[in-house]
């Protein structure tokens, strides 16, 4: 029998987190770090700091710096901007059983938590942060999934998220687990329950509902210390929910279920791309022999149609406009977010000629993955059709280290420069082993100004 979810959340200790747990907790805090460094050049990042900056003064709380800004507001200020700046470009860490992400939450939202306690005399090292980190992932991604399961829409990352990081950061700041109880449900109440879809079909700087989700989930927990009551979280306790939490300390979903990115775009666009690249490399081809594309994949993945998308929000939500700049540039990256890129001729024209098709049998199978199938079509009339694929960076076909540490210097060297970049490397690679002088560098790295 599992512990009850606040029970957990309080009592979890560092030397009970397996060392694969923590491999992915390093992973994702090095893998986040770099999608906040070019997030934080982002029209989106600039605009949600300038707000937190008039509506979160800094509080009796402490002051909190704002990820790759330094300037200080409110914790929840703090955690509203880093994670509007992280989700900002949609390349961090994931999990396809629910649908989102968790990580643009809980590390902007810990972050901010830990970098105001020290100004209340209450410094954090690597192995505190790291079980937060775990606390607030596995909470995340159980409330999450548990949502899904009983709520007719599809609510963004931010509702389930606000949970989780309710829970974590309520332990932060002191808070017992009745306390931790009252703090979950309040998050979970005042929560973003936002429409995935309508950002789906209508892509805005909305995005993944998290730039809500994580200031829910901190204001709430500073709520609950006060005595402010708002339990119980009916995706912790309510009874449609209990199967979700059956194993809550012994089965890490966080470990099963984490994916990390590729490609700066929706994870839904991800198979296709794979697909295309794979059919471009085996057959030696150009762009300009492809005259039209098929891409065949679940519902949803056809809802983000994007042949011509006019902003880095529209390309993230798009499938045809990324799949043709991989066919014409071998790659999707930050230079494909550019405006030039947008207007390029050769990937307009190939994204014009591709048809996305709704397919039954891979919207019934897309549940914890992603189907898709491409078809290439040549000058000649030659139809090459790649196989029915999942994509990498999920754990059956994981990213390498290498891949990741590639993709973090590629995001955060032409930002932060090389020297900086390669020290947040070091240390965040190994943060659990800091001790609160280590760790406080690590957080000066991480929230100084760019």
């Amino acid at each position: 029998m599992s512990l009850p979810f606040h029970d957990f959340t309080a009592q979890l200790t560092y030397d009970a987190l397996p060392e694969a747990v923590l491999a992915v907790l390093r992973r994702s805090f090095l893998d986040t770090m770099g999608v906040a460094a070019v997030g934080s050049t982002t029209q989106l990042s600039e605009i949600s700091r300038k707000g937190a900056r008039a509506m979160f003064g800094v509080t009796e709380a402490g002051p909190a710096r704002m990820l790759m800004d330094g300037r200080t507001v409110s914790p929840a200020g703090a955690a509203m901007a880093g994670a509007f700046t992280i989700d900002s470009v949609d390349a961090h860490d994931g999990t396809s059983p629910c649908k989102g992400h968790a990580g643009s939450a809980i590390f902007p939202a810990l972050m901010a938590v830990a970098d105001a306690e020290v100004t209340q005399g209450r410094a954090t090292d690597g192995r505190s942060f790291a079980t937060l980190l775990a606390a607030a992932y596995e909470v995340s991604y159980r409330a999450g999934l548990s949502q899904h399961a009983t709520c007719a829409d599809y609510h963004t990352s931010g509702a389930w998220t606000a949970v989780g990081v309710a829970a974590a950061v309520a332990r932060q700041i002191g808070c017992d687990a009745d306390q931790i109880r009252h703090a979950a449900g309040i998050g979970e109440y005042h929560g973003p329950r936002s429409q995935m879809m309508r950002c789906i079909d209508h892509p805005t700087m909305l995005r993944d509902g998290v730039g809500w989700g994580a200031p829910s989930g901190v204001t709430a927990a500073y709520l609950a210390q006060l005595g402010f009551t708002g339990a119980p979280a009916l995706t912790c306790e309510g009874t449609d929910a209990a199967e979700f939490w059956t194993d809550l300390g012994s089965g890490w979903r966080l470990v099963e279920d984490t994916h990390y990115k590729p490609y700066p775009c929706c994870r839904w666009a991800h198979p296709s791309l794979d697909a295309a690249a794979a059919l471009m490399q085996q057959h030696g081809l150009s762009h300009d022999q492809i005259v039209a594309v098929e891409i065949r994949t679940f519902h949803n993945a056809t809802r983000l149609a994007g042949q011509e998308p006019q902003s880095p929000d529209e390309f993230a939500y798009s499938i045809a406009f990324p799949v043709a700049a991989m066919i014409v540039r071998g790659r999707v990256g930050i230079e494909e977010l550019a405006p030039h890129t947008l207007q390029d001729p050769d990937i307009l024209r190939i994204s014009r000629a591709t048809t996305l098709i709704d397919d039954n049998h891979f919207t019934a199978i897309s549940v914890g993955k992603r189907w898709a199938e491409v078809t290439l079509i040549l000058q000649d009339g030659t139809r090459l059709t790649s196989e029915p694929r999942t994509p990498r960076g999920d754990t059956d076909l994981p990213l390498s280290d290498a891949e990741i540490s590639t993709k973090f210097h590629l995001f955060t060297d032409p930002v932060l420069g090389t020297s900086r970049a390669n020290e947040i490397e070091d240390l965040a690679t190994r943060f659990d082993t800091l001790d609160q002088p280590g760790f406080a560098r690590l957080m000066d790295l991480c929230l100084g100004g760019v």
